[in-house]
């Protein structure tokens, strides 16, 4: 019997597909607040270092003045656990799809979500090990 005379299994079809979709809307959601923690991350990051150093320039006292590198780190390495965690929900919720249908749609959204973990990542470290063209722009 084809899906098209058996309306029950169609309608699971069709409902299965709308779950994963709605899993991956899910995702890009965690990867657009967390794109926007790395990059808010750094962009506080060069703005403070660029400060503390017009201020050291000018000779005032800087004491008291929060790291900049540590600020910045904070917002990128939460933008990074952000990523993780909707990889780890979106992987949870495609698992237990896989347990009770048959899911085979690509996961372009996933790969997506490790690129901007990996590009999290770079940023992260460059900050750390002041490579030069991440963190000393």
């Amino acid at each position: 019997m084809s899906d098209i005379q058996n309306p029950e299994k169609d309608s699971t079809a069709m409902a299965v597909d709308r779950t994963v979709m709605a899993a991956d809307r899910s995702l890009m959601a965690w990867v657009r607040t967390a794109l926007s923690l790395i990059s808010f991350g750094f962009t506080i990051y060069k703005f403070l270092d660029y400060s503390r150093e017009q201020l050291i320039a000018t000779g005032k006292d800087i004491h008291g003045i929060s790291s900049p590198k540590i600020v910045g780190l904070y917002m990128i390495g939460m933008g990074i656990l952000s990523l993780v965690f909707g990889i780890l929900e979106n992987n949870n919720t495609i698992k237990g799809l896989r347990e009770r249908y048959s899911v085979r749609r690509k996961r372009y959204t996933l790969w997506m979500a490790v690129m901007v973990t990996l590009f999290g990542l770079i940023i992260f470290l460059g900050i750390i090990f002041q490579v030069s063209g991440i963190g000393t722009l």
